[in-house]
């Protein structure tokens, strides 16, 4: 039995023997998250429902140094929610209400235990819009978003997490509890804590409550599909929209091996697949004027015409218009299960999509692997998976750990950055030289290091 268990005890004390874990049963269903294949089994697992609940466990962990892993729903694709030295885990789960949404204010307060897709529907009914949407929204919890500082499709438009954080409660890894900021739309007080904690990934605190920016829900979208002969015009195209003076709601590649796969995945034909197609972009505009969103679907479907694209599809109804979304959110999912278990996350401005399919095609060929791009071309945000023979796992793995850091190192020649939504975690963090100088990872450390003196809280991600 493991010196963790001494605290058995009080934990059992401050939670209820219902809510404290130690069972193997209880312990694997926490050992993993969606990362590659990766398993690090806990010790205890306890499932909190208060901040005070969490505050009285982080000092007795702060104080017999004991680690500590915080946990949403086990969707990341960073290995960030992975208990690696075993300790305490604590899962959200239980902290799973919406406390209030202000119509007023246009703001909502909720628990970080809330299903993403769960919030956006609760403030739909009430004609208000949450935009932020990872492809697994209807399984992520909306703490881990903002631990990720998660994205999606829209955020093209809309922007990320972090552009509707305005508040946060958070129990410290010392166990105090505090709020970052204040419930406004302008808060120029200090240093800005709220953003400190957004994409932090659960290294410096447990956001225990979260108060959210909301925007009136635009009345109607429309949404088409464009095929591409050649993969690095389909790249070459998005950035030719935002210079015309477009900005979709969303602005999604996929290529055609992701393509295929997805499309016998989930059995669907709504996709119209060749040997001659190279990709596909989809393409959706939202706003209030049905007809003003007609002519702008027009306008970027005959300005693609100058990129040799195929015969424009556009979606007739809501039915095809889901199933389009279907088929693009679930590519993660099938193509891990073809075998592409290597995940990366990398962004480039928009303009050198088509340099680094390019440059991605040809590291295949260099260092002898496949790769598969899709993800959100509208802002860079290119998801490329890899698959090596032999080589399930990037973490630690000498055979792969090369051409990460090519890859990498094309990236950032780019002008880009090697994670754009999925984090650092543990799987990037050995490439986190790459994009920053000692002096730059030596301030993060003592940030890290103000907010978690004994180094409990999530240690050993983001940095070697």
């Amino acid at each position: 039995m493991s010196d963790f268990h001494r605290i058995l005890p009080e934990l059992k004390n401050i939670l209820g023997e219902a809510f404290v874990f130690v069972d193997d049963e209880s312990r694997n269903n926490y050992a993993h998250d969606e990362t590659e294949n990766l398993h690090f089994l806990p010790d205890i697992v306890i499932k909190p429902r208060t901040a005070e609940e969490i505050s009285a466990v982080m000092k007795i962990c702060n104080r017999q140094k004991i680690p500590v892993t915080p946990r949403g729903a086990g969707t990341g694709l960073s290995g960030g929610a992975l208990p690696q030295f075993g300790g305490v885990l604590i899962s959200f789960e239980r902290m799973n209400s919406i406390i209030n949404i202000d119509e007023r204010n246009l703001q909502v307060i909720t628990e970080p235990g809330v299903i993403t897709e769960v919030l956006q529907n609760a403030v739909k009914e009430k004609g208000l819009f949450y935009p932020p949407d990872p492809s697994s929204k209807g399984s992520c919890y909306i703490g881990g978003n903002i631990a990720e500082n998660s994205g999606g499709p829209k955020a093209v438009k809309y922007g990320v997490v972090k552009d509707y954080v305005l508040n946060l409660e958070v129990v410290l890894p010392t166990g105090e509890i505090i709020w970052t900021g204040a419930n406004v739309l302008k808060n120029s007080t200090g240093y800005n804590l709220t953003q400190l904690m957004v994409g932090s990934e659960g290294t410096l605190g447990l956001v225990t409550k979260i108060v959210l920016k909301l925007i009136p829900y635009p009345k109607h979208d429309l949404l088409m599909l464009v095929p591409f002969n050649d993969l690095e015009k389909a790249g070459a195209a998005v950035s030719a929209i935002f210079r015309a003076g477009f900005t979709p709601s969303a602005l999604e590649l996929v290529e055609i091996d992701a393509l295929k796969i997805v499309s016998s995945f989930i059995g669907s034909t709504i996709v119209p697949v060749t040997n001659e197609m190279a990709a596909h972009l989809i393409i959706e505009v939202d706003g209030n004027h049905l007809e003003t969103l007609m002519n702008e679907m027009e306008a970027i479907a005959s300005l693609l015409s100058e990129f040799d694209c195929g015969e424009v599809f556009f979606a007739d109804d809501a039915q095809q218009k889901a199933e389009l979304w279907k088929m693009r959110r679930r590519t993660a999912e099938a193509v891990k299960i073809a075998g592409y278990t290597i995940e990366e996350d990398t962004v480039v401005p928009r303009a050198e999509l088509p340099a680094l399919i390019k440059g991605v095609k040809e590291l295949g060929k260099q260092y002898d692997f496949h790769a598969v791009c899709y993800g959100h071309a509208g802002d860079g945000n290119l998801h490329i998976r890899i698959k090596k023979e032999g080589s399930i796992f990037s973490l630690n793995n000498p055979d792969v750990i090369p051409a990460l850091k090519a890859l990498f190192t094309l990236v950032k020649s780019l002008g880009g950055t090697i994670s754009g939504e999925h984090g650092i975690g543990l799987v990037q963090k050995e490439y986190m030289d790459v994009i920053f100088t000692e002096v730059s990872l030596e301030l993060m450390r003592n940030i890290k290091k103000v907010f978690d003196p004994n180094n409990i809280l999530n240690a050993g991600k983001i940095f070697k």
